[in-house]
């Protein structure tokens, strides 16, 4: 989740997915992908908590940690064009234009975060990323992943783009301003991604965002009953039911499918089109 501060409070960048996207095409959600082998197979100057930090936050081994952190820095770079990395371990690069060459090459894995981080002389800035959630596919999806959220700010002079074939649109946003367009229906959120905006509009600035220590527990929504009918259970899951707009439009997701429409308050998520798959 990448932050900077706004004229009304701190705003998140947000991507709305590709539509030939296997995963969670259509949905609005945060710059991020999948951990690659090689993202924590060798050396790499490191500024920030050590590996063993992470781990302990994340509730996984150091060497996990250390791959989820590299695969973090490295996916925003590939996704919007942000480069959490620096000269120094007290500094970060102030302009990534010059880096669109390498973007796109470790984009095609041509080449790997390692490599390019010690070809440019360039040190991982672990310091400016700090946890923030972990949440697991409930057992019922077909895709399944054990998803580890982090938070950044936006390095001053570095700007967010949306140059790559995963996504189709771009935008600033404060959350709360976000999670009131996905009421009207503007955009589709799923519930790890609403759940991450709605404790992100608690804050009034970066600052505050940086300073939290959020406790981090797995969250694996499960199905279970609500008077005789099923329905997906996850945290404060009836809040997000409540306004959520068009059930149908969760194209890709049988957790939510399968959830009685009934428990929607709308018209059920296997009334329309596309949205039934």
């Amino acid at each position: 989740m990448l932050v900077r501060d706004g004229a009304d409070g701190p705003e998140v960048f947000l991507q709305r997915r590709a539509g030939a996207m296997e995963f969670a095409a259509g949905m609005t959600a945060f710059p991020g992908g999948r951990v690659d082998p090689v993202d924590a197979e060798v050396e790499i100057e490191w500024a920030g908590p050590a590996p063993s930090w992470w781990g302990q936050r994340y509730g996984v081994s150091a060497a996990r940690a250390k791959a989820l952190v590299c695969a973090a820095v490295r996916e925003t770079f590939e996704e919007c064009g942000v480069l959490l990395a620096g000269p120094t371990a007290a500094t970060v690069v102030a302009d990534t234009a010059g880096y669109r060459g390498q973007r796109e090459r470790i984009e095609g894995r041509d080449l790997t975060l390692a490599e390019f981080l010690a070809e440019e002389k360039l040190v991982l800035r672990a310091d400016l990323l700090r946890p923030w959630a972990r949440w697991i596919t409930p057992t019922v999806e077909r895709r399944r992943y054990d998803t580890n959220f982090f938070v950044a700010v936006l390095p001053e002079g570095q700007l967010a783009d949306g140059a790559t074939s995963e996504t189709d649109l771009v935008t600033w946003s404060t959350p709360a301003t976000a999670l009131a367009t996905w009421k009207t229906g503007e955009h589709v959120l799923l519930p790890p991604t609403w759940s991450q905006l709605t404790s992100l509009s608690g804050y009034a600035n970066t600052a505050e965002i940086l300073a939290a220590e959020p406790a981090i527990e797995p969250i694996q929504p499960e199905f279970g009953e609500v008077d005789g009918k099923k329905l997906l259970k996850f945290p404060d899951n009836m809040r997000y039911f409540a306004d959520l707009p068009d059930p149908s439009r969760l194209r890709g997701s049988k957790g939510m499918r399968d959830t009685d429409p009934s428990l929607l308050g709308g018209s059920g998520p296997g009334g329309g089109g596309s949205g039934a798959r």
